[in-house]
């Protein structure tokens, strides 16, 4: 691929920032800044470092919930005039601050309100050691608003530092180059030289240990989970080395791993060499790392190259999801990749047919998500459809002319932001290349614009379900359980099971099932969540215990969503899941009490 500018992808007007980066745009940021915990607050200031377009006399900047306490101009000690628009839902508000001819930096004095969205502040019971505070951030998708001004968008990229003052016997870590033993005073410098933008902005105070799993890779976590984790993402490092021998060098220098607390409300956040992942990946089989490759591979597709508004969020997730299934097959083999795809495409059917039939726009690839929460693009289709989108390209080009047209978009494309429509000319260009009738099978049109899935596309087969079927089938005609031949099943195979259970379960069927393989009480968080949903459907009683214990202890909302919406469906289920959620609630991120308050009320 020949090198582009990208100016016109990057600085694209994005409907959910204020910010205007083609009049002014933030290149580096200095913060300083100062965790409270008493107070539940951060304060501090940065230094913004900027470019004016065309003589712009104003820079524009997104906060939400943040003091403003002053703004100065280049070495001028004077408080500069600013201005705060009306505040919007979801958006917050514009800062808007006049500039001189040739100004350099601004600096910003704020401070954090305690609501803020991004932040979570956890007591020590809400932590594995129950002894020590805790705070983690989720800036993903415009919630870096919340923490720091910042021009919000993914199309406007910076490089940044951070001095950071914490509590003597906390650990502080950021999307930067970390620190891997605690600061006797509490003071800590972090320095981002890459380019990258808010939205993979990250802070993270707690009591923390480091353990190496590799050369370039290590896991920070809560000495109570340290081992198990270490253990869990012991083949970090082979995955990373199967990503760069697919498509490049891993261009972000190391490659970490932080386990937070179980109220995380995602399974992973991809922040620059420092994952976030929850605990409930951690089985001690290793069978749930998948999830691991998935945030490694946002190294390159999202991180790398990233979406430019949120409206095209599924060029940084239906890659990350083709990618995550190629790195799982360069290391297990093509098997256990189709079992990940097959039960892929069942998600997806399942947002086609249920979660999304009632507004078909929702599944077209390209999202319009004006005056809508970005989060409510956070679906299946941008990761599932879009990889099945992908595969159908690879299937009809072979997998080593994709590999290299793959490769090539991310180099030449690096640090850069892409956006649906420019990635179609690229594909037209470069891999189609003139070649009508590959372009009328690619038909990426209707891909890409038209809901669902086009006609005649194949789903995924994995040859292992079929043992899964099978055994299945013997179980409902009859067969004991202890007779099933289940010995060798990873996490994949149950859920393969469980989903395939009948809708007319009987509790007699309901209890066999448990006594011979103990679902209530699974450690596998992934199991224990399909289980409960039958459990809630078939008013299964000897879960009920487990099922509040999960619900007030578990965050993630891919758990969350499935079950509260079995509850509700219930014919007390309105009650139940009201009760339950008040007891949750104060456990969970403001990322999942934004669709829950909604969804089951308070």
């Amino acid at each position: 691929m020949t090198q582009e500018s990208s100016a016109t992808v990057a600085l694209s007007q994005d409907p959910h920032s204020f910010a205007r980066p083609q009049q002014a745009i933030i290149k580096h940021v200095d913060w300083d800044l100062v965790v409270d915990f008493d107070k539940k607050q951060i304060s501090g200031n940065g230094i913004y470092r900027i470019e004016q377009t065309n003589h712009s006399l104003e820079i524009v900047l997104d906060i939400r919930d943040l003091t403003i306490h002053s703004v100065k101009l280049d070495d001028d000690p004077s408080e500069q005039e600013f201005t705060l628009s009306a505040p919007v839902k979801y958006l917050g508000q514009a800062l808007r601050i006049p500039l001189q001819k040739k100004t350099r930096t601004v600096t910003i004095a704020f401070e954090t309100k305690p609501q803020a969205a991004a932040l979570q502040w956890l007591t020590p019971e809400q932590t594995a050691g129950k002894h020590h505070p805790f705070l983690f951030t989720q800036s993903q998708a415009i919630l870096a608003r919340t923490w720091l001004p910042c021009q919000d968008s993914p199309g406007v990229r910076f490089t940044y530092t951070a001095k950071v003052k914490v509590p003597a016997h906390l650990l502080p870590l950021m999307s930067a180059d970390n620190p891997q033993e605690k600061s006797a005073q509490g003071e800590y410098f972090f320095k981002m030289d890459q380019p990258i933008p808010s939205y993979l902005l990250s802070l993270a105070v707690g009591n923390l240990e480091f353990r190496p799993v590799g050369k370039r890779c290590g896991v920070y976590a809560e000495p109570e989970t340290i081992q198990d984790a270490t253990y869990e993402f012991a083949d970090t490092e082979k995955m990373l080395e199967a990503a760069e021998a697919l498509y490049g060098p891993y261009l972000w220098g190391r490659y970490d791993l932080l386990v937070l607390p179980p109220s995380f409300p995602f399974g992973g956040m991809e922040n620059p060499k420092l994952t976030f992942a929850t605990p409930t990946i951690i089985t001690k089989d290793r069978s749930l790392t998948s999830l691991i490759a998935h945030e490694l591979a946002h190294s390159w597709s999202g991180n790398l190259v990233t979406n430019a508004t949120w409206n095209d969020f599924w060029l940084n997730e239906g890659f990350t999801v083709y990618f995550e299934r190629r790195i799982m097959e360069a290391l297990y083999g093509h098997d256990y990749s189709e079992m990940l795809h097959t039960l892929g495409y069942q998600d997806l059917q399942h947002a086609l047919t249920d979660d999304l039939a009632s507004t078909p726009k929702d599944t077209c690839l390209k999202l319009d998500l004006q005056g809508s929460d970005p989060d409510e693009g956070l679906t299946e289709i941008a990761y599932e459809k879009g990889n099945y989108f992908l595969r159908h390209i690879e299937k009809l080009v072979g997998q080593e002319r994709f590999d290299q047209f793959v490769k090539a978009y991310f180099n030449t494309y690096k640090f850069q932001s892409m956006d649906t429509t420019r990635f179609l000319e690229i594909l037209e260009k470069e891999l189609i290349n003139g070649d009508a009738a590959l372009r009328e099978q690619i038909n990426a049109n209707a891909w890409v614009y038209e809901p669902g899935i086009p006609a005649g596309i194949e789903p995924p087969h994995a040859r292992k379900f079929d043992q899964v079927k099978e055994q299945l089938q013997k179980w409902e005609a009859g067969t004991p359980p202890s007779e099933l031949e289940t010995n060798h099943w990873s996490t994949h195979e149950w859920l393969y099971f469980l989903r395939g259970l009948s809708k007319s379960l009987t509790l007699a069927k309901m209890e066999e099932l448990d006594q011979a393989f103990t679902f209530t009480q699974s450690g596998n968080s992934e199991i224990v969540a399909v289980w409960l949903q039958h459990a809630i459907t078939h008013n299964y009683t000897p879960a009920n215990a487990r099922l509040e214990e999960f619900l007030t202890h578990v965050g993630r909302r891919k758990f969350l969503v499935p079950l509260y919406k079995a509850l509700l469906a219930q014919p007390d289920g309105k009650q139940r899941a009201k009760a339950l959620y008040k007891k949750a609630r104060p456990n969970y991120h403001a990322v999942a009490t934004s669709t829950f308050d909604e969804m089951v009320g308070v």
